[in-house]
């Protein structure tokens, strides 16, 4: 027990909320079609032909009918490069995030979340799982430019400061105004900077400050980006984060709102009836064009609401994982 509680002395107020999400996640699997690559999948991999039978678990082919054989300390198979879109309108909606240690992780979905708290979070958990699975993480942080980029590794070291830096873009949350996105620009930069084989995880908008104003050539250019990223074989998941009821379905009450760009501080008073069926085709069809780009570069597009918890995120991230080995 002592020795329990030093090791969670040891962990941040992130960590420990990242921790709570990832074990939570892991006893849902236990119940669920996917148990066979659950609690095991981080200890184990799949078992290669002409590897010695030695190490396979035996047990655990009884219950999976699949071969395994167990994982070594010093085995890092991944390399993860998490990346989090740091632009002001990731800071919609404007709401008062506390930090970590003043909330539970039910603060962080149940309606007292922007969509780069949620990204946080969520990331967080990914590099928790990633540190139980022995693999290596970096982490990038964008808005206009590259703001944060750092090497994955796997070391002890390394992997505290991925939280620090996590804990660090936490408490920045709505405190800078105006920060626009230039995606295109930054994924460029990302997609030179990653030499080695590797999974790269996008948690953005994707409202680049230009794409939806400039038409057809900045869209291109931001597909263009995402293209880039799967050079040197990449694996990409792209998480579109947004507060889908008001971003996507655009529900706002029947009263005049005056709308105001976190990006460029400009506003328009509207009623929200005037430019609700304008704006939700708009929307629907900048996301289908996205959706249709990422199907044709084989990047996995993967929708995630504010509002619908960390499953959407960890799901995804287990089978891309699962698939990868």
């Amino acid at each position: 027990m002592l020795l329990e509680q030093q090791q969670l002395q040891r962990l941040s107020h992130l960590e420990l909320l990242a921790k709570q999400v990832v074990e939570g996640f892991i006893t849902g699997l236990h119940k669920s079609p996917f148990h066979g690559f659950s609690v095991e999948f981080a200890e184990h991999r799949i078992y290669n032909t002409g590897e010695p039978t030695r190490h396979m678990d035996w047990k655990l082919f009884a219950r999976t009918d699949k071969l395994f054989v167990k994982r070594y300390e010093e085995e890092t198979n991944l390399r993860c490069q998490i990346v989090i879109d740091d632009s002001s309108s990731m800071n919609f909606p404007a709401v008062a995030v506390s930090p970590p240690y003043k909330r539970g992780i039910e603060g962080v979905v149940g309606g007292n979340s922007n969509k780069l708290s949620f990204s946080v979070h969520a990331a967080a958990a990914l590099a928790y799982l990633l540190k139980k699975q022995r693999d290596a993480v970096g982490l990038t942080v964008f808005s206009d430019k590259v703001e944060l980029n750092t090497r994955a590794k796997s070391s002890p070291a390394h992997q505290r400061m991925i939280f620090v830096e996590l804990e660090k873009l936490l408490a920045a949350t709505s405190a800078e105004t105006h920060k626009k996105s230039f995606t295109a620009n930054a994924l460029h930069e990302i997609a030179e900077s990653i030499h080695k084989r590797s999974l790269v995880i996008i948690f953005s908008d994707m409202m680049e400050s230009r794409s939806l104003q400039g038409g057809g050539e900045r869209e291109s250019e931001l597909f263009s980006a995402l293209q880039h990223l799967r050079h040197n074989k990449h694996e990409v998941i792209l998480f579109h984060v947004t507060d889908k009821s008001k971003e996507l379905n655009f529900e706002f009450e029947n009263r005049p709102y005056n709308f105001i760009d976190m990006e460029t501080g400009e506003n328009v008073k509207v009623h929200p009836s005037e430019i609700k069926d304008t704006y939700v085709r708009s929307m629907a069809a900048y996301k289908k064009e996205l959706m249709l780009h990422c199907a044709h570069y084989r990047i996995d597009f993967v929708e995630a609401d504010i509002n619908e918890g960390f499953k959407q995120v960890l799901m995804p991230y287990l089978i891309k994982r699962y698939k990868m080995q």
